[in-house]
């Protein structure tokens, strides 16, 4: 009997060694959680826009287009890493919407920004209270959702995008 309890603390001890191990080899990146909605529809939202508050856009506008959804806002150091490479998108991949959504800024900061950074974006909308980031998943900006022409959300990422992401990952996409 007291073999067993003497043993008891080094048989759990393997235990969670071999659980930790299996945690650690099964490629898990705890940055970069996967998304539920990957492969499902996109969210019903409707969103005004940040320039004119009568003009809106919905997901049945959304229809038959390939979309790149980009939450950002003014104060979000990592977006204005990626916010140059919106322009490029729009340049080599001019069918693809590009949807900014300015999340939880005030208006006139994202105006700010956009005028002195200009604005790469189709259309942008204002998220002021988080409800559509919600929606979405959005726990950090940045973060870009690539929408098939099915209205499916095909690719999530969280953080700034680069050129090789644009590149080995969304276009092959399109």
């Amino acid at each position: 009997m007291k073999k067993i309890i003497n043993i008891t603390p080094l048989i759990i001890l393997i235990i969670i060694c071999i659980f930790a191990l299996v945690y650690i080899l099964s490629d898990r990146n705890p940055q970069k959680p996967p998304s539920a909605l990957i492969n499902k529809n996109i969210p019903a939202f409707k969103i005004k826009s940040l320039y004119d508050n009568k003009e809106i856009i919905e997901n049945g506008h959304l229809k038959n287009k390939f979309i790149l959804i980009n939450f950002f806002a003014s104060w979000c150091a990592p977006c204005k890493l990626e916010h140059q490479l919106f322009f490029k998108i729009k340049k080599d991949f001019p069918n693809l919407f590009l949807l900014g959504v300015n999340y939880k800024d005030k208006e006139q900061d994202a105006k700010n920004y956009l005028l002195d950074e200009n604005n790469p974006y189709s259309f942008v909308g204002v998220d002021h209270n988080g409800k559509i980031g919600l929606d979405f998943g959005v726990f950090g900006l940045p973060e870009t959702f690539l929408i098939d022409n099915e209205g499916k959300i095909i690719f999530k990422h969280i953080g700034p995008l680069t050129e090789k992401i644009i590149y080995e990952k969304i276009h092959p996409l399109l």
